[in-house]
């Protein structure tokens, strides 16, 4: 008896034990739970800690309670303006409301379908309605302010409150960068044809200056020089004059003897000339006077 009385004591207390862990669940901070009983929703529970609920009657479905991300697939936007645009945006959201967002969506990845739906729609809507420009100027910020209240509006029935949207990237499509790049290249061989003859124009006015520089340069120097060369003979003969008017016996002997030099200093030289030539004058005299006989 003793035995049975404590084997089935003990199967008693596993029972309890195992329905009173069944009874408990923690709600850690970064979530919220909702307590599903036959699969409805019966409470909503928003703090963290150790909470209870009926076992085997009740369970409980986590959600996050932290802000998510949700990165959209690319979507090709025609501007106000018939331009086409391959914008890439995301999204942060929040589950503001657990219980609409259980009854509506149920799951995280249903609500990233329905809220990639949305997005697509209002990005349509709201830079469908601008120029190309106001998506890649200043205006951006106003866009994304109005952006993410449409996004917002139209989940709010999810039971998720929209932070924030935002675009990644906003490109052109490849067919139309490609003709784009196209133009860019041509417009800017244009400016460097261009440039290239304005810089041979001014190049060639730069040689022509420094040609007419040049030639202005040597003929002035060309003048002076002459001008120097004829101050330079006209003192070289006033000196000259100067000093063979001193003697004008050895100034007739020493041009005797260049002549003389330049004449006969080759071994091969040949003239024909009368004995009493004035030539060799020297030859009989050195004073050069004829002797009479």
């Amino acid at each position: 008896m003793n035995t049975r009385a404590l084997g089935f004591l003990g199967a008693v207390i596993l029972v309890l034990g195992f329905i009173g862990f069944s009874s408990l669940y923690t709600v850690h901070q970064t979530q919220q739970a909702l307590v599903l009983q036959f699969g409805e929703p019966v409470t909503v529970v928003t703090q963290p800690g150790l909470k209870f609920k009926v076992p085997f009657i009740q369970n409980v479905e986590f959600l996050e309670n932290r802000i998510l991300s949700f990165d959209a697939p690319a979507e090709e936007i025609i501007a106000s303006d018939q331009k086409r645009l391959v914008v890439d945006a995301f999204i942060r959201y929040k589950i503001s409301d657990p219980l609409e967002f259980y009854k509506s969506v149920s799951t995280v990845d249903i609500a990233r379908s329905r809220l990639a739906t949305i997005l697509t729609s209002s990005l349509r809507r709201v830079l469908g309605s601008v120029h190309l420009d106001a998506v890649l100027t200043g205006e951006r910020a106003g866009l994304m302010i109005a952006l993410r209240d449409t996004v917002n509006k139209e989940s709010a029935s999810l039971g998720i409150n929209v932070v924030d949207v935002r675009i990644k990237r906003a490109d052109l499509p490849e067919a139309n960068s490609l003709a784009i790049f196209g133009r860019m290249n041509t417009e800017r061989e244009r400016e460097a044809r261009e440039y290239r003859a304005q810089g041979a124009e001014i190049s060639q006015r730069i040689k022509s200056r420094a040609n007419r520089e040049r030639t202005i340069l040597i003929a002035e120097a060309q003048k002076q020089s002459q001008i120097l060369r004829g101050d330079g003979d006209a003192l070289s003969v006033k000196v000259s004059a100067e000093a063979f008017g001193k003697d004008v016996d050895f100034y007739a002997f020493y041009r005797s003897m260049q002549a003389y030099r330049n004449a006969l200093g080759k071994g091969d030289t040949t003239m024909v000339l009368s004995p009493d030539s004035e030539f060799f004058r020297f030859f009989g005299n050195i004073t050069g006077k004829r002797s009479d006989k």
